[in-house]
């Protein structure tokens, strides 16, 4: 993973660079909107090293979006905006064995129900370092949600 300052998300694609956007990801022979973006609050991950003692880098998640300040499982099912691009919250994005074995043991029981969003992309455009999370149905605020663009290097 690599972090970047802003990413185009591409409707029916997801993020371009990202190993999906690609069909290079470890699960390409599975398409589907729930792998065009990934989403993870930054407070899960520090949760996880507070409750589990399991600490990982925020990038080792595998998600594409660190977030801080958006409580991501209430987005399942509802459209929100991060910047200019408009999202779909499709499920859950628990923790897996694959990611597990990525980083180390304990990661999954760490992150169950807190392992972040999968997303479709609605609309095409750019997704920057610091863009509001705004769920569409309620008006934007000026609280502190935030958005962390990464995606994997090639």
């Amino acid at each position: 993973m690599r972090s970047v300052e802003r990413v185009r998300a591409v409707p029916g694609k997801g993020l371009e660079g990202d190993r999906y956007f690609n069909a290079r990801g470890t699960y390409s022979d599975r398409p589907g909107p729930g792998r065009e973006v990934t989403l993870i609050e930054a407070e899960a991950v520090e949760a996880m090293e507070r409750d589990n003692e399991i600490a990982i880098s925020k990038g080792a998640s595998r998600r594409n979006i660190i977030t801080r300040g958006t409580p991501l499982n209430h987005l399942v099912g509802q459209e929100f905006d991060v910047g200019q691009v408009r999202l779909l919250g499709i499920r859950l994005c628990e923790p897996c064995s694959h990611l597990e074995g990525l980083t180390q043991k304990g990661v999954i029981a760490g992150l169950v129900h807190r392992g972040g969003l999968r997303a479709k992309v609605l609309t095409e455009g750019t997704i920057r370092v610091g863009d509001a999370i705004v769920p569409r149905s309620s008006p934007p605020s000026t609280d502190e949600r935030t958005a962390t663009a990464m995606t994997e290097g090639h």
